[in-house]
């Protein structure tokens, strides 16, 4: 499938997800139980009922991650947050209220109806210091070193271009950055035939990436102290009704998939040293980046 092709796949998914869920719709990870059966498993029971209190109901309902960043991630009064993927914002708003009103919540979604789905509940929950902008992750519209932290929730895995996602993400980070993601991963080698059926179910797409592919890409990118710390390792049992439907014998391929998939949460950081070092260098009007406004919004 082109890159092209994946994409509106995805804008197509997330755009109805969001639709759904405006119009009312309680089925949990955006999707029904009949048109979506491989959801529940990996997309409930991320957040605590006190995490969420007081947040809108649609952006809890709206939520198609497999994980939770920022119950994991580090985040600091006054500093800025962009999340990749932001759907319908409840990891935006949870980041809002964890940088507080000196500090800024970004949330970037390609999705038309997950933008105004997102800025309803940023209405709704009162959020100041949170802006949603229409765009893709593998072209971020904010400038070079302009964010503290970027996070995201089982998105970067449905990007056709991967490689380039991470080295926007290094771009867009100042020197000293977290990078603190949740996103679905491959452990070790599984067949391609029984990968590609099981992925449907991990995460709804396929695309995931293997453990040690994901280190190679962050180090290419830049980043360093790279971690991949496993949060949910999926077992067969969890996809059974799932595989069963695709009319694969569950029994025959478990001990080729056991343990092979798993949720984990992805921490690397920019170097400070190395951007100084790289600014030292720096002999041209050109080559230091400064802050500025936003590129693109919508």
């Amino acid at each position: 499938m082109a890159n092209q092709d994946i994409k509106e796949v995805v804008r197509s998914k997330y755009g109805e997800a969001a639709r759904r869920v405006a119009a009312g719709e309680k089925s949990g990870c955006g999707c029904t139980s009949s048109a979506i059966p491989c959801c529940d498993p990996i997309s409930s029971n991320l957040y605590a009922s006190g995490e969420t209190q007081g947040l809108p109901e649609e952006a809890v309902l709206a939520s198609l991650g497999c994980g939770n960043p920022t119950a994991l991630a580090q985040l600091n009064p006054g500093e800025t947050v962009l999340d990749l993927g932001s759907g319908g914002g409840i990891d935006v708003l949870l980041s809002a209220k964890r940088v507080g009103p000196t500090g800024k919540a970004y949330g970037l979604d390609m999705t038309d109806d997950m933008l105004a789905l997102a800025r309803e509940n940023q209405r709704k929950a009162g959020a100041a210091n949170v802006e949603f902008l229409k765009g893709e992750i593998e072209n971020i519209p904010l400038p070079d070193n302009s964010v503290d932290v970027v996070i995201s929730n089982c998105v970067i895995n449905l990007s056709a271009d991967k490689s380039r996602v991470l080295h926007e993400t290094y771009r867009v980070l100042r020197p000293g950055g977290r990078f603190a993601v949740s996103d679905v991963v491959v452990r070790g080698e599984v067949p391609a035939d029984v990968r590609r059926n099981v992925e449907l179910w991990v995460g709804c797409v396929a695309g995931a990436m293997e453990e040690s592919e994901y280190r190679r890409k962050l180090a290419a990118a830049g980043f360093e102290e790279i971690e991949i710390e496993p949060t949910r390792v999926y077992s067969v049992e969890d996809a059974r009704q799932f595989l069963v439907t695709q009319g694969i014998d569950v029994d025959a391929i478990a001990p080729q998939v056991e343990g092979k998939f798993a949720s984990a949460f992805v921490r690397a950081k920019k170097s400070a040293a190395k951007e100084a070092a790289a600014n030292r260098d720096c002999c041209g009007p050109m080559c230091c980046s400064t802050a500025e406004a936003p590129k693109e919004q919508a």
